[in-house]
């Protein structure tokens, strides 16, 4: 993003975000939310990818975003889902499939947390 010390332009580029976040929150973008109770702990996120044999998760996925509520904290992450796709071959590729979810029934990837700030 281009720097400015206008506050019109910053007051223009604060008012788009502001709208961004009224639409994910009102349901005109399509978010997937999750709640993940071991990230605090872990520092990592699990992303389920299938599910019972089936595919699942970011697999079958039609959301635009993800978002991940880290249950400890009450804080969020929000990751467009082509970006979580991304990471999920990344980390898939260097630790493999891991198992979670309810009763471990599912596999999925284990995604730091730190990788969804850069």
């Amino acid at each position: 993003m281009k720097y400015s010390s206008s506050f019109t332009y910053d007051l223009h580029i604060g008012t788009l975000a502001e709208d961004w976040v009224n639409d994910l929150f009102n349901g005109k973008i399509k978010a997937e939310v999750k709640v993940d109770s071991m990230a605090q702990r872990t520092g990592n996120v699990f992303i389920e990818v299938f599910s019972r044999g089936k595919a699942s998760g970011i697999s079958t996925t039609t959301a635009e975003f993800w978002v991940y509520k880290i249950e400890k904290t009450g804080s969020a992450i929000i990751v467009p889902v082509e970006r979580l796709k991304s990471l999920v071959r990344k980390y898939h590729a260097i630790n493999g499939f891991k198992e979670g979810g309810d009763s471990n029934s599912s596999k999925g990837v284990l995604i730091p947390i730190i990788e969804f700030i850069y």
